[in-house]
């Protein structure tokens, strides 16, 4: 500390002014236990509020989630197999209408819910001859299953099968495709 005074008292010389430090320089503090700052939630307790639970609202969102993925998933398949069915928007095959003048209803492609009642016979590159009956008309018909559509089915009395129908010349019905219902 004698060193800065000094230092000051050179450099201040020429002015004639003498600076002293020792002027400006406080005295260290001391600690008074009287003067301690004290909180006024010193002497209480720290207690957090009491919540409700909220398990009723987790539980009844889980349940709602549930459905909702199950009534998802329901839909999906519905909807999936309704739009993967090529057959969809074809008609119901008129039979009563067929078997009054099926001229009428030459070149046209219908769904048909077919009933296995006889199998009239094969013949090679033509296909099979059935007879088949519908759900709504208990007449049979007859209907020519080509060679490339008939190729591994085989159709037994009773099953049923789905097919798109379609009404040739002459009155032959040809099963353009069929799978079994």
């Amino acid at each position: 500390m004698l060193r800065v005074f000094e230092i000051v008292a050179e450099h201040t010389a020429t002015s004639q002014k003498i600076i002293d430090v020792r002027d400006y320089m406080e005295a260290p503090k001391q600690y008074d236990e009287t003067q301690r700052v004290v909180s006024p939630f010193a002497n209480t307790e720290a207690v957090m509020p009491t919540r409700k639970g909220n398990t009723g609202k987790i539980v009844m969102w889980i349940v709602v989630a549930i459905i909702l993925v199950a009534a998802g998933a329901f839909g999906g398949v519905f909807l999936t197999r309704y739009l993967n069915d090529p057959l969809r928007t074809l008609e119901g095959f008129p039979v009563a209408k067929y078997l009054d003048s099926y001229r009428g209803l030459a070149g046209s492609k219908f769904k048909g819910q077919l009933r296995v009642e006889a199998d009239l016979g094969w013949k090679e590159g033509s296909g099979r001859l059935m007879l088949f009956t519908c759900p709504d008309d208990n007449r049979p018909i007859a209907v020519m299953i080509p060679a490339e559509v008939a190729n591994g089915i085989y159709f037994t009395k009773g099953q049923t099968y789905l097919a798109e129908l379609e009404v040739k010349e002459g009155g032959l019905i040809y099963a353009n495709s069929c799978k079994k219902n």
